[in-house]
C-alpha cells in the first residue's frame, strides 16, 4: 500500500497544527508543521534583514521567505513519503487559488494527497491566538481587523478553488 500525503491548511487560528498532530497520531504518519520546520531560520533571516522576526504577514516576510518555507516543508515531506505517511501543515492562501494545485502535488509527489481545510468562526480564531501566545500573532491581533480584511482579499467565497475535504473547528 503506498503511503499517503495529506495536507492541512487554513487560516491562523483554526486549529490546524492540534488537528494535523492528532490525525497523523491517528493515522501513523509523519507530522511536519511549515512552522516548526523552518521558524528558527526565518526568524534569524528576518533578524539579520533588519526586519522584525515576528512579523509573517508583511511584504518582506513574503517576498524573501514564503516560497522557501513551502520549499523545505515540500522537500521534507518527500524525503518522509518515501517510507512512511505524511500530514503536512500550512496556511498555503495563494495554493488554495490555484485550481490545479492538487494535480501539481500529485505530479510532484506521486501521490494524490487529501487536502483538509479547517475553518471556524473569526472569534474563535481570535480567541485561540490569543490563547497561544505566540509571538508571532501579535501584530495579528493589535491590527485584527486589518488581518481580517487582509485575509478576505486573499481569499474567495469559493475557496478553495478545488475540492476538498472541510472541517469545522469551532
Amino acid at each position: 500500500m503506498p503511503n499517503e500525503l495529506h495536507i492541512v491548511t487554513g487560516a491562523a487560528g483554526v486549529g490546524k497544527s492540534t488537528w494535523g498532530r492528532s490525525f497523523a497520531a491517528k493515522v501513523t504518519a509523519a507530522f511536519l508543521d511549515s512552522d516548526t520546520v523552518s521558524e528558527a531560520v526565518v526568524r534569524a533571516g528576518m533578524k539579520a534583514a533588519g526586519l522584525d522576526p515576528t512579523d509573517r504577514d508583511g511584504p518582506e516576510y513574503k517576498a524573501i521567505f514564503r516560497d522557501a518555507v513551502y520549499e523545505c516543508l515540500f522537500a521534507t515531506a518527500e524525503e518522509n513519503l518515501a517510507h512512511t505517511s505524511v500530514v503536512m501543515v500550512g496556511p498555503f492562501t495563494r495554493e488554495l487559488q490555484t485550481p490545479d494545485w492538487p494535480k501539481q502535488l500529485t505530479t510532484r509527489f506521486g501521490v494524490t494527497p487529501q487536502i483538509w481545510f479547517l475553518n471556524c468562526r473569526d472569534e474563535t480564531r481570535r480567541s485561540r491566538i490569543t490563547a497561544r501566545g505566540n509571538p508571532r500573532d501579535q501584530l495579528k491581533l493589535e491590527n485584527w481587523d486589518q488581518h481580517l480584511a487582509q485575509l478576505k482579499t486573499q481569499t474567495t467565497d469559493s475557496m478553495p478553488a478545488f475540492s476538498c475535504l472541510h472541517i469545522d473547528t469551532d
